[in-house]
């Protein structure tokens, strides 16, 4: 059986840090995926993918992934189900997201966050690391292997 999800958006939101009783990290965040077509007035759609990662990768991703941050995410789709207070029964589909990878640098996110425009900034280089102003430091606890 093969359960892979791949995901490339935008959060929605700032990712939300809890953790478990016995105190095990989860973070919860939702991702604006845009669609590969447009609708009948032209305007592109997207869906709004809710998600949850665990422990180390939930602390690091809620330190450096704010509102608007392009993500990638891999993981798996699970559905849970709990009764509420009415005694109903409540299916929740989400992304179980096993890793994930900040997509532009934290100078792009901050300017775009902070509503400046590139006028006054000279042009970067064609051939510089676009990433080069990043300071995330992954442990080998993140890495899938």
């Amino acid at each position: 059986m093969i359960n892979n999800v791949v995901l490339v958006g935008r959060l929605t939101r700032d990712p939300e840090l809890k953790y478990t009783a016995n105190g095990t990290a989860t973070a919860t965040f939702s991702l604006a995926v845009n669609r590969n077509f447009t609708n009948k007035s032209g305007n592109r759609e997207a869906d709004f993918i809710n998600c949850v990662i665990w422990r180390k990768s939930a602390e690091t991703l809620a330190n450096y992934a704010r509102k608007g941050t392009l993500l990638g995410v891999t993981g798996r789709i699970q559905t849970r189900s709990y009764e509420n207070q009415q005694g109903q029964r409540v299916y929740v589909t989400e992304v179980v997201a096993e890793n994930f990878q900040l997509l532009e640098s934290k100078g792009t996110n901050e300017q775009r966050n902070s509503g400046t425009s590139n006028e006054n900034k000279p042009a970067s280089k064609p051939n510089a690391d676009p990433f080069s102003g990043s300071s995330i430091d992954i442990g080998d606890d993140d890495l899938p292997f």
